[in-house]
């Protein structure tokens, strides 16, 4: 007999010393939903408040996925509608991101399989990222003309040298040793062992001492070998300067990289390059304001459609951007994305605010 509970699409528990939040949509890769959304950031508010909760810990069900990142044919459809639901997600899922940035207590987020988008939001801004064997984390944004949003224009300059350029740019993979080198994860350990961990924090709590006795070697991190020639190509000013050192490098790696960047949206692109040069020196609170900004003028664009079309809908992998070459993306509209707005996200009394609509 199937219950209510096992049904809800993100589950809370008091378990010991831990709050433990669950994504339940296993088969859905536990993707992101502005339902989902409204449950947390209240649940969170209230156990930052209540004294017998002295963590948070969230995980995704099943062993494919964290969360592969938000519902985006769900997205596609309400900004194709004109539908205000559409911002409306990301203006609450971009406040919930900046909670858990500031969030008073440690937030530990379990990351073990795909961890994409929106499920990068759940866990790169908490104060513990625990890792394991199966973890894939990539930012794809700019291969359905998107863009990396949760908070990416701030942690993706903040990787070592110009791996998160490298990242934005070329949907590029990281498993689990390169997330411990770079910075997503603050340790690693054994798939198998993760439920065991989850134990652990609740009895416990302490979760530096805790997950240091889970804690392993990942392994050397491939991204790290390949550092020197990710800065001396990505440190270009311009895409296209960027796709012409990786066209001068010899050897396969740069390459397959320069091709990657060709299939991607120009307008993504080059949005994406200008958000890692001024992402790293502005604050958190700056940089999800600019994310603010872009993703109120993406419904008006056409690349975002096409890309969700050709890559979710149809499944051709034969996105027709507009434009479709770099040279053709005028400054003018790259700047135009990052204009102010007259209604700028609002990241006060993230809590209050919590409260209320809970």
């Amino acid at each position: 007999m199937t219950t209510q509970a096992t049904e809800a699409e993100v589950l809370f528990e008091k378990r010991g010393r831990a709050g433990i939040v669950t994504l339940n949509r296993p088969k859905a890769l536990n993707a992101l939903n502005s339902a989902m959304v409204r449950l947390i950031h209240p649940q969170l508010v209230a156990w930052a408040s209540d004294p017998s909760v002295e963590l948070v810990v969230v995980r995704g069900a099943g062993e494919k996925a964290f969360c592969a990142g938000g519902d985006i044919r769900q997205l596609h459809d309400w900004g194709k509608a004109g539908d205000p639901a559409m911002l409306e997600f990301y203006h609450e899922e971009y406040r919930l991101n900046a909670f858990i940035k500031c969030y008073p207590k440690p937030y530990v987020a379990v990351v073990d399989g795909i961890v994409m988008g929106g499920g990068v939001g759940l866990s790169a801004h908490g104060s513990h990222r625990v890792a394991g064997e199966r973890l894939m984390f990539a930012m794809p944004e700019t291969g359905i003309g998107f863009f990396p949003d949760v908070g990416g224009t701030f942690f993706l300059p903040r990787m070592p040298g110009r791996t998160g350029t490298w990242l934005a740019l070329t949907a590029a993979r990281l498993g689990q040793a390169d997330a411990l080198w770079s910075g997503f994860a603050t340790h690693a350990v054994a798939s198998a062992d993760l439920g065991a961990v989850v134990d652990a924090l609740a009895e416990k709590g302490d979760p530096d001492t805790t997950l240091a006795a889970f804690a392993r070697p990942a392994g050397d991190a491939p991204a790290e070998v390949l550092l020197p020639v990710i800065d001396r190509c990505f440190s270009a000013d311009t895409v296209e300067g960027i796709l012409a050192r990786l066209d001068a490098e010899d050897g396969e790696w740069a390459a397959k990289q320069a091709a990657a960047i060709r299939q991607k949206s120009p307008t993504s692109l080059k949005i994406a390059l200008r958000q890692m040069r001024e992402g790293a020196a502005a604050s958190f609170e700056d940089c999800m304001r600019t994310e603010y900004r872009i993703v109120s003028r993406i419904p008006a664009g056409v690349d975002f459609y096409e890309g969700v079309r050709a890559v979710i809908i149809d499944k051709d992998n034969a996105p027709k951007w507009r434009p479709d070459r770099l040279e053709d993306v005028a400054d003018a509209a790259i700047d135009a994305y990052f204009a102010p707005l007259a209604n700028e996200l609002d990241l006060a009394e993230l809590d209050l605010a919590a409260l209320d609509a809970g």
